[in-house]
This record gives C-alpha cells, sequence and structure tokens, in this order.
C-alpha cells in the first residue's frame, strides 16, 4: 500500500498558479492605502496569510483590516479568475483519487475563497474536504489551518503528507506533526524548503505523483 492515504495540499503555489491574480490584488490594495507598489517585492507575499503581509507596511491593526478588505473585493472580482492550474495537477489528482487516497487542502485562503476558485478550476469534486483560513483572525496562520484540517474524523488514524511550497507550509508540517513535502515549481526556492527538511521535493506533478503511490 502507499506510504500515505491522506494528503493536504496547499493551493496557491502547489495547485494553482495564482501569480497574476494575487500580485495584482496586493498592488491594488496598496495604492488604494497610499502606499506605491512599485518598490515592494510583491513576490514574497505568495503564500503567507494576508494580515501578515500587510502587517510588514501598516502598523495599526484596523489599516491592516482596510488593507485585507480592499485586496479581497479586488481579488473577488478579478483575481480569482487571473489564475490557471500548474501542469499535470488535474492527473496527479485524479491519479491520487483512483488508489483511494483522501485529499484535503490546507490553505491560507479562506474557504470561502477558495472554494469557487477549486470549483471555477474543476478540482473542487476532486477533494474530500477543503480546508482553509476564516476571513476572520481566528485561523489566520497556515500551522491553525492545519490543526483544524487535523479535527475532521475522517483523518483519524491515516498517515498524513502536508504538500507545500513555502516555509509556512512546512513549519505548519512540523508544528502539527506531520510530514511535508515541498514542490519546486511553485513559488518558494529550493532553499526555502531544504531549510524545513521535508521528505521529499518534487520537481513537477509527475514527481510529486510517484512519490505518493510509491509503496512501502
Amino acid at each position: 500500500m502507499a506510504r500515505y492515504d491522506a494528503i493536504l495540499f496547499d493551493v496557491d503555489g502547489t495547485l494553482i498558479h495564482s501569480r497574476p491574480g494575487i500580485l495584482n490584488s496586493f498592488a491594488y490594495a496598496f495604492r488604494q492605502m497610499g502606499v506605491d507598489p512599485s518598490g515592494i517585492d510583491l513576490s514574497r507575499y505568495l503564500g503567507p496569510p494576508l494580515r501578515w503581509s500587510f502587517a510588514q507596511h501598516f502598523s495599526s491593526g484596523e489599516e491592516v483590516e482596510r488593507a485585507v478588505d480592499l485586496y479581497r473585493a479586488r481579488y473577488a472580482e478579478k483575481g480569482m479568475h487571473e489564475c490557471s492550474l500548474f501542469p499535470g495537477v488535474m492527473e496527479m489528482l485524479e491519479a491520487l483519487r483512483r488508489q483511494g487516497l483522501l485529499l484535503a487542502t490546507a490553505t491560507s485562503k479562506p474557504i470561502e475563497v477558495v472554494t469557487p476558485i477549486l470549483e471555477e478550476q474543476g478540482l473542487l469534486p476532486l477533494f474530500d474536504l477543503i480546508g482553509g483560513a476564516s476571513m476572520d483572525r481566528s485561523v489566520d496562520t497556515k500551522t491553525e489551518v492545519i490543526r483544524q484540517v487535523l479535527q475532521d474524523p475522517r483523518l483519524a488514524g491515516r498517515h498524513i503528507l502536508m504538500v507545500g511550497d513555502r516555509q509556512d507550509d512546512m513549519q505548519g508540517a512540523r508544528d502539527c506533526g506531520l510530514p511535508a513535502a515541498g514542490v519546486l515549481y511553485g513559488y518558494g526556492s529550493r532553499e526555502e524548503l531544504q531549510a524545513w527538511n521535508p521528505v521529499f521535493l518534487a520537481g513537477d506533478c509527475k514527481e510529486l505523483t510517484g512519490y505518493l503511490l510509491e509503496t512501502n
């Protein structure tokens, strides 16, 4: 049997190439807040929670919340449609489903935001569980997202792996006692991921599928 029977997937940078919509929405929010985004390396905010990202630039909680609201408004209107699947994602998830693995998301996007994106991209029927952040601060970090997902009784007693492309995914998995695999086609570097000693680094979805379905 396969070494894992349940996989938690990050979404941005792991399943979906969402860089254009995210960066455009960040730039919009910063401009509306009176900040010129041209001097900001927005790519560093591909993955971390929104509130953490905006808190690097705004000192008050009210400003951070306003920036989050501006980002989400633009993302809901345009950003969520400015994305595409990474090559091989659909085939990978279908192969894992055929082998009976339980599939869940563990994303920093709120569940209300990620669900229509997964539906638009044709991925929603392939998942048993959609796990994500909350719209408020109650579930706002990747660690908290994973911890909440693990409360689902369908995951009890399973051999679970977290898959992601950024250090937040690796840290969240470690905080929750899970092994993690990294993908190198996403938005994090090899150096960023290797620092967390992942069990596997995949160059593409074909490599990742082979590892996930490899038997003990």
